[in-house]
């Protein structure tokens, strides 16, 4: 960037290219935290909302991350996982480089809730959990619930055994099995906190902020084949999606 681009940039932009730039560089690594926005903002004489956007644009590229509460950190190599999920294939992509560890093996189990959001008329249908880890790394705990027809094309898999461990997705189990395949994700992304279960399979405290994203997926006939509810842990999980404008 020449001298006179970078007379023109924006506060922002100057402010989050400095700070990469000192991420880059080794400044912040081994847990070391960034300055607060009131600090930043009174070291480089800008508004707090400058600094605010600034951080915006580090993690929306992965440079940093945030925790409520504890401050924002570098994103060191390989400490956290980061996949962009736009379309059913990228999350098939899962199966490339993490690994599914179940944690309860399939099993038949009341849900009324569950049962309701996949349409179903029982209450009764099949449930799995599993963490998922990237380098060793447990960054995910996951319940996938399945209507009792769609739980029976997996029934007998070894990946969905007590204990078992292996690269696959449960959506990329089904896939061959389905009449019809699965197309749509209906997607939504909250923040709630650890449980118990979930804090002990990934490493937390109870009640530690998680990353709650809940999937519903159908198929080509529009019907619910799956309901799958990620505690993503903030620490080492990066979530990025790519918005773009339709061509007219």
């Amino acid at each position: 960037m020449s001298g006179r681009e970078r007379e023109s940039e924006p506060a922002y932009a100057q402010l989050s290219r400095q700070l990469r730039e000192a991420v880059e560089s080794g400044r912040y690594r081994d847990g070391v935290r960034l300055p607060t926005e009131a600090e930043l903002a009174q070291q480089h004489g800008v508004s707090r909302q400058t600094v605010r956007r600034a951080f915006q644009d580090l993690v929306a590229d992965g440079v940093v991350y945030r925790v409520p509460g504890r401050g924002t950190f570098a994103n060191e190599p390989g400490r956290r996982y980061g996949r962009p999920h736009g379309s059913i294939e990228d999350l098939l992509a899962l199966s490339a480089d993490t690994t599914m560890e179940i944690v309860t093996p399939l099993h038949r189990k009341v849900d009324i809730e569950a049962a309701s959001r996949l349409r179903l008329d029982t209450d009764l249908l099949h449930s799995v959990t599993f963490r998922r880890l990237h380098d060793g790394v447990p960054f995910v705990h996951t319940t996938i619930w399945l209507p009792g027809p769609i739980a029976a094309y997996v029934q007998d898999a070894p990946e969905l055994a007590a204990g078992a461990s292996s690269k696959v997705t449960l959506i990329g189990l089904l896939e061959p099995h389905l009449p019809h395949p699965i197309v749509r994700a209906a997607q939504s992304i909250t923040v709630a906190p650890a449980t118990a279960e979930v804090a002990s399979e990934l490493g937390c405290e109870v009640g530690h902020p998680m990353l709650r994203v809940d999937r519903l997926y159908s198929d080509t006939e529009g019907t619910p084949t799956e309901l799958s509810v990620s505690y993503f842990l903030p620490e080492h999980y990066t979530y990025r999606v790519t918005l773009t404008r339709a061509e007219h």
